[in-house]
């Protein structure tokens, strides 16, 4: 862990065996800290941010300090994207785009951080001048989830240090690998003693000292919604800032007139990549029902010959489930779609390949005459699980799609662009993609409706999250009101 400037073992000297999904060896130990190690962080982050020189180092210097940041991410790509795939079991080519990606983060809200010059406001009163400016936020706690370790920690560091706010990192427990090795380059960067912090451990005692604390300013989370619940309760003790992105069970609707081979294999990619185990994946697929039978006739076919494998082989096209315990959820949910008269076209059990045996793997699976009303349909099931509902016409697919408690993302499949305009402007979700799956990039911002969470990241408005708005007012011909005289 890192605190205060300084790299420490956990309070209790406890470890955490991290695993590998793909073959179950142990393959680093990691410190395991508890709410004793979260308080340590959470006072060094604040008496920097109250006594340091952080928050008023001049905004082009703490951009350059992030932009190195960035560039030491690309120096060291190969070396991260290897971690990441030995953490999370996620194909090598996909890690790799991940750095790609994570770095321009860093180099993005880098470009940002000087950019905020305020603003005047015309006074409706006489002598007088008036300013609103933007000031760091202070003390921010950060809790990202296991399924893009690194991806999710730059979303929230990159911004939260080009505010000049101080941090607290807590990655997930089972895959921590680059979290901690980012923090290396953070401190080769330059980013002074206190400013950024990384504590190990699980959520319940780490993660709850964050939210609750009412030293931290500002909490963020990702991960899943019952989690996110507790976070925002705590968060209720000391009233702070909260932004939580709580995930999604987004709708990817296909009408006849699309162009089918782009469709399906955006479908394909909607769902299955990473084994659906994506905030965003695209689990719901509502298809026009006259293309209903052709359409999914394809998905089987290229599923049923979907490679699944090391991240390290370069013919795998999906690795494993992160864990026993999720493999078993998702069997759980699985098992839920029979119960409730879903058709299972494909999939629905584990690989009986003998070289996949040692990993938490599980064949892409598709479900048919599926209704809004399932649970399979409604929640989140974060696996290689498909659900497919059909419709007759545009305003019934957009019904469809919004019948749901989240609003994070969709996608709209036509050549009809009014029609896709129409059903984009009625989904209530925070991003939807036309003709196209899944892109994001630093300049979007992202985030949810609904119970898919508050806030956003990316984007200008990722950088106004770690900031307060401060309304400045001056009189420039001071003289009594003469009210109580």
């Amino acid at each position: 862990m890192y605190i205060n400037g300084q790299w420490v073992d956990a309070g209790t000297n406890e470890t955490r065996e991290i695993i590998n999904p793909y073959n179950q060896e142990v393959i680093a130990h990691a410190a395991e800290g508890n709410e004793q190690d979260a308080k340590k962080a959470i006072q060094a982050a604040r008496e920097t941010f109250d006594e340091g020189s952080w928050a008023t180092t001049p905004a082009n210097e703490r951009g350059e300090i992030v932009y190195e940041i960035g560039r030491l991410i690309r120096r060291d790509k190969a070396e991260l994207a290897e971690l990441e795939t030995l953490d999370t079991g996620k194909t090598l080519t996909e890690s790799e785009a991940d750095m790609d990606d994570i770095a321009n983060v860093f180099l993005y809200f880098a470009g940002l951080a000087d950019k905020e010059e305020g603003e005047i406001i015309a006074s409706p009163i006489p002598d007088s001048q008036s300013k609103v400016v933007r000031e760091p936020v202070g003390v921010c706690g950060q809790i990202t989830p296991w399924n893009y370790p690194l991806l999710q920690a730059a979303w929230k560091l990159a911004p939260a240090l080009a505010a000049g706010n101080t941090l607290i990192l807590k990655p997930s427990e089972i895959t921590p690998l680059t979290s901690v090795k980012v923090f290396e380059l953070m401190e080769e960067a330059g980013v002074p003693k206190g400013v950024a912090n990384l504590v190990l451990g699980p959520g319940h005692n780490v993660g709850a000292e964050l939210s609750e604390s009412h030293q931290v300013d500002l909490i963020s989370f990702t991960g899943g919604i019952e989690t996110g619940r507790r976070v925002m309760h705590g968060a209720s003790l000391n009233i702070k800032k909260l932004a939580l992105e709580l995930g999604g069970k987004n709708p990817n609707i296909v009408f006849a007139d699309a162009d089918f081979e782009t469709a399906v294999d955006q479908a394909m990619n909607a769902v299955f990549f990473h084994g659906g185990q994506i905030c965003s994946a695209g689990a719901r697929l509502i298809v026009e029902e006259s293309i209903h039978d052709e359409f999914v006739a394809e998905l089987v076919k290229r599923a049923e010959r979907m490679k699944l494998g090391s991240g390290f082989a370069e013919e795998t096209m999906c690795g494993p489930l992160i864990s026993k315990d999720h493999r078993e959820k998702v069997e759980g949910y699985v098992e839920i779609g029979k119960q409730e008269g879903a058709k299972l076209v494909t999939g629905g059990e584990r690989p009986a390949n003998p070289e996949l045996q040692d990993g938490f793997f599980y064949l892409p699976t598709i479900f048919t005459e599926c209704r809004s009303e399932m649970r399979i349909v409604q929640e989140e099931v974060f696996g290689p699980v498909l659900t497919v509902e059909t419709f007759k016409t545009a305003d019934e697919a957009a019904a469809i799609a919004n019948d749901s408690v989240y609003g994070l993302s969709g996608g709209v499949f036509t050549t009809d662009i009014a029609k896709a305009e129409y059903v984009s402007a009625k989904l209530r979700m925070g991003t939807v993609w036309i003709n196209d799956f899944h892109p994001y990039f630093a300049q979007a911002p992202w985030g949810g409706y609904k119970q898919s969470g508050i806030g956003r990241e990316l984007g200008r408005q990722g950088l106004e999250e770690y900031t307060e708005t401060k309304h400045i007012y001056r009189n420039t011909n001071p003289e009594p009101i003469g009210w109580f005289k």
